[in-house]
């Protein structure tokens, strides 16, 4: 299977587990293909932030992101009034959710690593779960 093909069945993945929590969410046509998308999916729920997501997947225990793909990704989300999060996938390890200020800089990209992933990312209920404030949604 290529690269392409397993981005794509990762993100149709993430997809369906928006979807099986009550989430309304759509893969963005053409990610990864061109320079005028700037993120993966797009999904939103009532009483919940609506978000811009950049899904990555990787068998090694590290991910490079270009700076400009992230600088490209903020834009697009905060244009956009969506809140940008990072979804990645390990091998055998689930989706992990990162905020974009999370990624570590290596100089030339920004970097995923897993044991630092594993430390300060969340699992998906822990991220995508409304927050309540004396009864306000936050």
């Amino acid at each position: 299977m290529s690269n392409k093909a397993k981005g794509s069945k990762n993100e149709r993945e993430l997809l369906q587990l928006l979807t099986d929590h009550g989430w309304k969410a759509a893969r963005v046509a053409g990610s990864g293909m061109n320079d005028n998308t700037f993120c993966d999916l797009i999904a939103g729920k009532i009483n919940c932030k609506p978000y811009a997501v950049e899904a990555k997947s990787s068998k090694s225990p590290r991910i490079y992101i270009t700076k400009q793909q992230i600088d490209d990704f903020m834009q697009f989300s905060y244009l956009m009034g969506l809140n940008p999060v990072i979804a990645v996938r390990f091998n055998r390890e689930g989706w992990l959710f990162l905020e974009p200020k999370q990624l570590e800089d290596s100089g030339v990209n920004w970097v995923v690593n897993l044991k630092n992933a594993k430390v300060v990312g969340k699992r998906f209920s822990q991220f995508f779960e409304p927050v309540v404030d004396e009864g306000n949604v936050i």
